[in-house]
């Protein structure tokens, strides 16, 4: 009997022994293709040479020293490098081990950015419904899934929750993308008037909504309008890009495909490409002065902050996208992924919806394609759909809830970056025969 305490307690998962490229193999020589990188983590795929060597190198000559003494050269290499991409106006970069401790620290950095700058009074925090920020309790009370919050209610935070942007579902039959686009950016306005336009500390929202709604962008314009909010009733904008960033959607930061500039963002997932755990905050000057100003000291901090090995892989993983020049080819490569996807499902009754951007792309599984009806909870289709999937040699990312953290189901693909064309049979084949078995 194993004494890991796994994520469910009534499955048993088998073990896996290696990984090459864009499979990983268990202990009972079963090869299964990656098709989600895990959570949308491998964007290099398994066994890259020259980050495994950076990481012994770097373990070779230091392997832990804390922040509160010294800093490390892999951490101010990747500071610098993340600063040289990011978008106009983000200079500091604050390294964690992962996405909820990036987007807790971006919760508390806003919280006491308004107080060192004399507006106490800000406390409030509007996030969307159907978002996912994290599972830590200040991560999970900004997060809008029901199903996920439901038991830890009592413990969370008061975060108002407005609805995201989710064209398929919310646009109006008689809306123009553009127009349903303002509607809900609105909704974000509505609320800061009724919290009063003084208490509203920051707008937290993902570019494109990862595990919760199954890649979603939002509509033209949205962000846009967003940003103009924020900026007209002095709101933080915090950009969630723990899933959707580090050029999972063809962009380093998704945010440049909506072209806007957040205050706070957050990064986690393909920075360390599952070879090390490291997250980060990224934050503009004006934050950071005003706190390097004041108190001169962000009350925060983990124990493994900036972790030399940890930046160190990530510093390997983000030249590799860069060097090789991956982004033009998720571009690429998730268009062909996306027509094929398109080609073998289409027209399939089931398949309401096919979007992302990028290879980061989400099919919505619906019983009723013409109404957009979802199939009953109880019938736990994602779940099946996850089961008959990996029985067919493709790990993928089937989630429920997709409406309303109950209602709706949908299917996340995040292959590695270094997926080929030929390699797309190998993920839209087993996906054609699970939905058969599933449904």
């Amino acid at each position: 009997m194993s004494h890991v305490f796994p994520r469910h307690c009534k499955h048993t998962v088998p073990t896996a022994v290696s990984g090459e490229g864009c499979y990983l193999t268990d202990s009972d020589g079963k090869r299964y293709f990656d098709g989600s990188g895990g959570a949308a983590v491998s964007c290099l795929g398994h066994g890259d040479t020259e980050v495994t060597e950076a990481i012994k190198t770097q373990l070779d000559r230091l392997a832990f020293a804390h922040t509160s003494f010294l800093t490390s050269e892999p951490a101010e290499e990747l500071a610098d490098l993340l600063i040289e991409h990011a978008p106009d106006g983000i200079e500091k970069v604050y390294f964690v081990s992962g996405g909820s401790e990036a987007t807790e620290a971006a919760i508390k950095l806003a919280r006491q950015y308004h107080v060192e700058r004399g507006a106490p009074q800000r406390r409030h925090l509007i996030a969307r419904k159907q978002s996912y920020h994290g599972n830590t309790i200040g991560a999970l009370s900004a997060g809008g899934n029901a199903w996920r919050r439901e038991q830890f209610a009592p413990l969370l935070i008061d975060v108002s929750h407005i609805a995201p942007c989710y064209e398929y579902a919310l646009r109006g039959a008689a809306e123009s993308s553009e127009t349903y686009a303002l509607r809900a950016a609105q909704e974000l306005e509505d609320e800061i008037l009724r919290l009063g336009s003084d208490t509203v500390m920051a707008f937290m929202a993902e570019p494109v909504v990862g595990a919760t709604l199954g890649a979603v962008p939002a509509a033209e314009g949205y962000f846009k309008r967003i940003r103009e909010i924020c900026d007209q009733y002095g709101v933080l904008l915090i950009l969630d890009e723990v899933m959707c960033g580090m050029g999972r959607t063809g962009h380093l930061f998704a945010c440049d495909a909506d072209g806007v500039t957040p205050d706070i963002l957050c990064i986690a997932k393909g920075l360390g490409a599952g070879y090390q755990p490291i997250g980060a905050m990224l934050c503009n000057g004006e934050i950071y002065d005003t706190i390097a100003n004041g108190s001169g000291f962000f009350q925060h901090g983990h124990t493994y902050l900036g972790h030399p090995v940890a930046t160190a892989a990530g510093l390997a993983v983000v030249k590799a996208i860069l060097d090789r020049d991956l982004l033009p080819r998720v571009r690429d490569m998730g268009a062909k992924l996306q027509s094929a996807l398109v080609d073998a499902f289409g027209q399939h009754p089931h398949i309401g919806d096919i979007r992302g951007r990028g290879l980061f792309i989400g099919l919505e599984i619906v019983a009723d394609r013409e109404s957009k009806a979802p199939f009953d909870p109880a019938l736990s289709v994602a779940a099946r759909l996850k089961k008959a999937s990996f029985a067919e040699g493709l790990i993928c990312y089937p989630m429920s809830g997709t409406r309303d953290g109950k209602l709706g189901d949908h299917i996340l693909l995040a292959p590695p970056f270094i997926l080929t064309e030929e390699q797309i049979p190998e993920i839209v084949r087993p996906l054609q025969a699970a939905l058969a078995q599933a449904l």
